[in-house]
């Protein structure tokens, strides 16, 4: 017996299970490779795992949305390229979790922000964005300023890390807490963002 297509879209029991299973057909059918190739599995030359201060910074960034509206991926069009960069590629991000690529992008690009702007400049940029870019509608965020990190949290999350494949050492870990000391929650943002898309910048 032959069921007809139009017996499918009539009957919802039988329709929801065919499209769960078309979707994860698909998703597979593209997904899987990736994880052959050595373009999306390795780091490129010269990638390093974020420092501590650096890592604390990028939760902050996460915690406050910053992803919501900065995208970390630019991509390989003309005018993409011209005002950001060189395009963003998958190794170097293979030590990121979670992942921040997105398509959504209301304010700039911020994967080749790394050493753009002075730590000053995101200083003031973060207290108060229109003292700086005066059409920003970015929200402030002056509470970083005197916010302290939580030194005890660092070592924690980079064994966490080092167990889904990012290299960190021993001395690493033993030295993040003291890496952090101290430290605000702004200087911890300033840091991530200083570090961010360095080893492409240069490269057209």
């Amino acid at each position: 017996m032959t069921i007809k297509h139009d017996a499918i879209e009539r009957n919802v029991g039988l329709m929801i299970p065919l499209i769960v299973l078309a979707i994860a057909f698909g998703g597979l059918v593209e997904i899987v490779p990736l994880y052959f190739q050595r373009s999306t599995t390795q780091p490129i030359e010269g990638l390093k795992p974020y420092t501590a201060l650096q890592l604390a910074g990028r939760d902050i960034y996460i915690r406050e949305g910053c992803g919501n509206c900065h995208s970390q991926m630019v991509r390989p069009f003309r005018a993409e390229t011209e005002r950001y960069g060189h395009y963003s590629v998958a190794g170097e991000f293979v030590y990121d979790h979670p992942f921040l690529w997105g398509s959504k992008r209301t304010g700039p690009d911020l994967h080749r922000v790394g050493g753009r702007y002075s730590d000053e400049w995101h200083r003031i940029h973060l207290n108060n964005p229109r003292d700086v870019v005066p059409e920003s509608n970015m929200p402030a965020y002056p509470f970083l300023t005197n916010a302290q990190l939580e030194p005890e949290q660092l070592p924690l999350k980079m064994t966490a890390l080092r167990k889904v494949g990012v290299p960190y050492t021993d001395e690493d870990i033993a030295g993040a807490a003291e890496a952090v000391k101290g430290k605000t929650e702004q200087q911890a943002v300033i840091a991530y963002l200083q570090g961010l898309g360095l080893l492409l910048k240069n490269v057209r």
